[in-house]
């Protein structure tokens, strides 16, 4: 019982730490789902085999998307018509990072890992899209079963009168700012929440399991850490926010930044679900170079993370974490409790959809 205990009070210390962050995170998340326009966003990704993947990179980046849930979304672009390379760098950009693991990246690592991160899923996405449109030039069309959506009111409506207009626009904005925050706190959390929790639970359990030397002692020099990283990453199925906490504990207990870098790219942008979706929508040739380009650009980054931790003489164990003294102890407890109520409030509501859905 006491062991239990203390996983608990481990894992509600790294939740404390992490709360306002997060909700930072979410509120960024929820203003860029409401304001960015996604047809904004389909217009750049149809012409051009570098340039499309660049934009669906860098739009990637920061849209807080899983491995699964981003299928949806990629097989949307691909129904508007955009390449099959940035249709795959948006596959790989989009679940490796996000505003909201950035954010925890910085509360549970460290600042350079927290550029790090976001700057290696860019170029592995990059990477992956290019060959993906040099090397398997067919484009075939995808008869994709997601509906598009029609012109709500407020964009459709041209017969307003100029105060009407003004009125709606008012109303509008307002609208979409709640919108965006139940989509941060609502929706957003219930999608990724109980990955959350598991990632953090996790977190807890390796911190006390795990002894201090275990990982240098058992797991030898770097490169088979790092092997061992991407063969659990892959199969796994781990949002980019939920492996933070697992890289920060198992940092803690050794392994080196490189390595966690590679389990912070490999898990959260692979799983088997989304292994198996990837092959039905673009075929097994992209499903080939989306697995190589993640295996080989994870290898190789993290071999360029441990150098530049070694290059600036930065101890990553020594260091990780350190974010988190900048709010006081209030302020964290604070955040959450608030984050705490968000989570049992999205759950709640997830269940009760899904007990309605049943009934009906």
């Amino acid at each position: 019982m006491s062991i239990l205990v203390d996983i608990l009070l481990l894992s509600w210390s790294i939740f404390r730490e992490t709360a306002i962050y997060l909700l930072i995170g979410f509120f960024i998340a929820g203003f860029i789902h409401i304001f960015i326009n996604p047809n904004l966003i389909n217009r750049y990704l149809g012409e051009g085999k570098i340039r499309s993947v660049l934009y669906s990179a860098f739009f990637g980046i920061p849209i807080p998307l899983c491995s699964c849930g981003v299928i949806p979304a990629a097989a949307e672009l691909k129904q508007q018509g955009a390449n099959n390379g940035s249709i795959l760098s948006f596959l790989i950009a989009t679940p490796e990072s996000g505003v909201d693991s950035i954010t925890i990246s910085y509360a549970l690592l460290d600042p350079l890992m927290t550029i790090i991160r976001p700057v290696a899923a860019f170029i592995t996405a990059m990477i992956a899209g290019i060959l993906e449109n040099f090397i398997n030039i067919r484009n075939e069309s995808f008869n994709s079963s997601v509906q598009k959506l029609g012109c709500n009111e407020s964009c459709c409506s041209n017969n307003s009168s100029i105060y009407e207009i003004v009125d709606n626009n008012i109303i509008s904005f307002f609208k979409k700012i709640l919108q965006g925050l139940k989509y941060a706190y609502v929706d957003l959390l219930a999608d990724i929440g109980k990955w959350l929790i598991v990632g953090i639970l996790l977190g807890g359990v390796i911190t006390y399991i795990i002894p201090d030397d275990f990982i240098s002692t058992y797991w030898g020099n770097s490169f088979n850490s790092m092997l061992i990283m991407l063969l659990a990453g892959i199969p796994m199925y781990v949002c980019a926010t939920a492996s933070t906490p697992i890289a920060a504990a198992l940092i803690i207990k050794g392994l080196d930044p490189g390595a966690a870098l590679v389990f912070l790219l490999a898990g959260p942008a692979t799983n088997i679900a989304s292994i198996n979706m990837i092959a039905a929508i673009l075929g097994k040739r992209s499903l080939l170079i989306y697995l190589s380009s993640i295996a080989i650009c994870s290898l190789g980054l993290g071999f360029f993370t441990n150098f530049l931790y070694s290059w600036f003489d930065i101890t990553a164990e020594a260091v990780a974490g350190r974010a988190t003294e900048i709010f006081p102890c209030y302020i964290e407890l604070g955040a959450s409790i608030i984050l705490a109520i968000l989570l049992i409030n999205s759950f709640l509501l997830s269940y009760m959809r899904k007990k309605s859905s049943s009934c009906d």
